[in-house]
């Protein structure tokens, strides 16, 4: 199985204060062809003009993650959570049985561009948690999120795990989808740079720009070649059944 989602062919929402590109269906965009992969339901790199944001609003029953690209990002909850999220941290908030937020630009003066991803639970009505951390600038791979909290990772209610994936031009790295019990399927999304993706089993090249993604099925491997630095997130995810 590959799955190819072309950063141009994303759905694409411009408010003004907000310009949001959707890898898959959310809110007024939707296309039936591209509902998610696996357990991961949303994945949005949003820009926010200076001073404007997302007021408050609810969520439940979802695993929210935001990697903050550039800028700063401003978030306050119900349950009494009030940080600010710079460039190169990620947050989670497990929404569980409820809860109530805002996400605003911290700055008066500069735009932030942050990636939310949503991923599907496998618990409901859990009490709601929030996380935070920097990441570092070490190149190669760079374990985030994972349902066990493992290797100072933040934790996330499913068996999931996402990965920073920074590459110098003309490295290479090789990425092999998982398959267990529960996972059986990985996504890589260019967050900056290019690279080619060689997938070993076919030998089949494909050129991957910012903005694009490959899904892959169990047990395939690929290797990524840096054309220039790169920064991507990796996920390791449930099986496709």
């Amino acid at each position: 199985m590959q799955y190819i989602r072309k950063g141009s062919e994303r759905g694409n929402i411009n408010l003004g204060w907000l310009n949001s590109k959707h890898s898959f269906s959310f809110g007024q965009y939707y296309d039936a062809n591209h509902m998610g992969f696996s357990a991961l339901r949303v994945f949005n790199d949003d820009i926010v003009q200076a001073a404007r944001g997302f007021e408050t609003h609810g969520h439940r029953d979802m695993e929210i993650i935001s990697f903050v690209v550039s800028g700063a990002l401003k978030h306050k909850d119900s349950t009494g959570n009030d940080y600010v999220i710079p460039a190169g941290d990620i947050q989670v908030m497990s929404a569980g049985k409820g809860i109530r937020h805002s996400e605003m630009n911290a700055s008066d003066s500069e735009e932030v561009n942050f990636i939310q991803i949503w991923i599907e639970p496998n618990v409901t009505g859990v009490k709601p948690a929030y996380l935070q951390k920097s990441v570092s600038d070490k190149k190669g791979l760079e374990l985030l999120v994972s349902e066990s909290g493992q290797d100072g990772s933040l934790k996330i209610n499913q068996e999931a795990r996402i990965s920073k994936l920074a590459l110098s031009q003309g490295e290479s790295f090789d990425l092999t989808v998982e398959s267990t019990a529960t996972l059986g399927a990985g996504y890589l999304h260019i967050v900056k740079g290019e690279l080619t993706v060689n997938d070993v089993k076919s030998d089949k090249m494909t050129t991957l720009t910012k903005g694009d993604a490959i899904g892959l099925g169990a047990k395939q491997k690929i290797v990524v070649l840096a054309n220039d630095d790169v920064l991507a997130l990796w996920f390791d995810l449930p099986a496709i059944r």
